[in-house]
């Protein structure tokens, strides 16, 4: 975690929400070393209470946001149609369980801060089947060149406020039922993607045209409020035909530059910024870095070429900023953007094969996703590329040379030691199969052994028996330690994580389930009802994340039919009062690179599990 965060534990040095930008930073100056830098409080999105009602059959389980800008010592008071329901004020969680109340009881919460109760929040959302349907509606299937049909499903997610309102939105991608990897030929359809409430009002949808090839690698869309507007931009990777909200095309709208493999590897490309209330296109400029010669990224065809990677970082320690790649088997760029005052300023690029990295060992290091985290304890964000990572001003800040690997994660994995470790597997036969490091040095904490490709590998504290996360992969056979002893049985599943009941240990999401895992045997606690997973063998969700309610996380499946995106969202009490996810900016800033390639599950930048310290309070404000 940042030292921020580490310093709001100490006595003397705690952090009161609330406090303006200034004095948070003079505050954590205080209560850091003469040698750490100082602190800055993040901006985050104003939210609303986000109060969730969900049914069990012997009442409701109400729970709300604990806001970062909120104060340490509120209370909670919850109301039925106007009517009180808590006999004395909630102060150790943020949920409360109404019993024999029906499945249709409307809820509002208030804070009482100081003893006196503030003003009613937003109406509860209700899951009184313990899951909300948001409808959308498929784009029209075609025909490519070749003669192949196609239509729609409803693929990767993001979250973000885009029309103002406190209220989490849904940024929905679409993907044609031809897409392809980057190392099949052939035609896609193209890629869509809708602004939609969780009502399901559509605010707009973007038609990436022809000229954007589909498919898990070619659009990573990142959704967060750049300029500190009060609602959350959307960009992507655009070219000539591309339709944005409001119909206009951005280029040529005439254009095809397919050749007959279906790839695309000429024309213009584009990085555009979209208004997240309407979808306009408000400004597009040069994707950097250019695609350049194709076969100087590692082959001809294509395959190399247009892998690309996405995801949003505090450079500055304050104020977020667009991070856009392309490439990781042989030479990566990385590329640094803000979005103020209406348009892009590039903030710097990371090139593995300029003349300051070249040789160097930054080459082939990146994975199939990225993490974005401040690894190195100075508040400012880096980004964890694979086996190498870039520090928040361009610069390399180290490379283990263990090569591409489909899956990393970063977090205070082990609690016992300073600062946040990185776990990930490897591709290469040759290389350890997987390995934990030191976040901030890559140094090697341990490894397991080489000989296999190892596609899968998850970190996070599932098992109480052992202190800290536990980390297990495909390729190895046993549940590791935080320190990489063996724990006995994995896990049935190496894919994705959820808090979902009511304690800190982490909870395993795979397909269309979740289970608590144990050392015997896996116990299932939910069953999707009429939902499908995404990406193949992949089996992702739309999204997973805190997104409303308190601290654990909702899941996100489509109906099998894509006419919904249905949400579950946990029946389970807790006794655990953490600040909501959305406002611990490394958690924050995962979820909007969740879709990114393989996607992966966010993690917060302090340990929750068994025998957690007090959670942190962030150092946050709202524009």
């Amino acid at each position: 975690m940042s030292r921020l965060r580490r310093a709001s534990r100490r006595p003397g040095g705690r952090l009161t929400a609330g406090m303006s930008a200034a004095a948070l930073a003079l505050s954590a100056l205080v209560a850091l070393p003469p040698s750490a830098q100082a602190a800055t409080a993040r901006q985050v999105e104003e939210l609303d209470r986000g109060v969730v009602s969900v049914a069990t059959g012997s009442g409701n389980l109400v729970s709300w946001r604990w806001l970062g800008t909120d104060p340490g010592n509120v209370a909670f008071n919850v109301y039925r149609a106007g009517t009180k329901v808590n006999a004395t004020p909630v102060t150790g969680s943020t949920n409360y369980f109404h019993s024999g109340a029906p499945s249709h009881a409307d809820y509002t919460v208030r804070a009482v801060v100081d003893g006196i109760e503030q003003g009613d929040s937003v109406h509860a959302i209700q899951f009184r089947t313990g899951y909300k349907d948001v409808p959308i509606s498929p784009p029209p299937g075609g025909t490519t060149p070749d003669g192949v049909a196609y239509t729609y499903e409803a693929n990767d997610a993001s979250v973000g406020d885009l029309d103002g309102d406190g209220a989490p939105d849904l940024v929905l991608k679409w993907q044609p039922t031809n897409a392809k990897d980057n190392s099949q030929s052939g035609y896609t359809g193209t890629t869509v993607v809708d602004g939609i409430k969780l009502d399901g009002t559509r605010l707009w949808r973007v038609d990436l045209g022809r000229n954007i090839r589909s498919g898990a690698h070619y659009t990573q869309f990142q959704v967060y409020d750049y300029d500190g507007d009060g609602s959350a931009e959307v960009a992507m990777k655009t070219s000539d035909g591309t339709r944005d909200g409001t119909g206009a095309v951005i280029g040529s709208s005439s254009a095809d530059h397919r050749n007959s493999g279906g790839y695309v590897l000429s024309g213009p490309e584009y990085l555009t910024m979209f208004n997240g209330r309407t979808g306009k296109a408000m400004q597009s400029v040069d994707y950097v870095p250019a695609r350049g010669t194709v076969s100087s990224w590692g082959d001809s065809y294509g395959n190399r070429v247009d892998r690309f990677l996405a995801g949003t970082a505090y450079l500055d320690g304050a104020r977020p900023s667009l991070i856009m790649a392309r490439g990781y088997y042989t030479r990566t760029v990385v590329a640094a953007w803000d979005w103020r005052g209406g348009s892009f300023t590039r903030r710097w690029t990371f090139d593995s094969s300029s003349s300051t990295n070249s040789g160097k060992g930054y080459d082939g290091q990146g994975n199939h996703s990225l993490s974005v985290a401040d690894v190195d304890g100075d508040g400012k964000d880096e980004i964890v590329y694979g086996a190498m990572t870039v520090d928040d001003d361009g610069s390399g800040l180290w490379t283990t040379r263990l090569g591409h690997g489909d899956a990393g994660h970063v977090g205070d994995l082990n609690p016992s030691r300073a600062g946040l470790e990185y776990f990930k597997v490897s591709e290469d036969s040759s290389k350890p199969g997987s390995w934990m490091a030191d976040a901030r040095t890559g140094q090697i904490l341990w490894q397991t052994a080489s000989g296999s490709d190892n596609g899968r590998g998850v970190a996070a504290d599932v098992h109480a028996g052992s202190p800290g996360a536990e980390a297990w992969s495909a390729a190895d056979t046993t549940l590791r330690s935080a320190t990489g002893a063996s724990l006995g049985r994995e896990p049935s599943s190496v894919n994705f994580l959820s808090w979902w009941d009511g304690d800190p240990v982490r909870e395993l999401l795979d397909g269309t389930r979740i289970d608590k895992y144990g050392t015997s045997g896996d116990t299932r606690l939910l069953t999707g009802s009429g939902v499908s997973s995404n990406n193949g063998t992949k089996a992702t969700p739309v999204l997973s994340g805190d997104i409303l309610g308190d601290w654990r996380e909702e899941v996100v499946w489509r109906t099998s039919d894509n006419t919904a995106l249905r949400i579950y969202a946990t029946p389970h009490e807790t006794t655990t009062k953490i600040t909501t996810l959305l406002h611990d900016t490394q958690y924050r800033a995962a979820l909007a690179w969740q879709n990114t390639a393989y996607n992966q599950p966010p993690h917060p930048s302090f340990f929750i599990g068994a025998g957690m310290a007090t959670a942190p309070r962030p150092a946050v404000y709202t524009p």
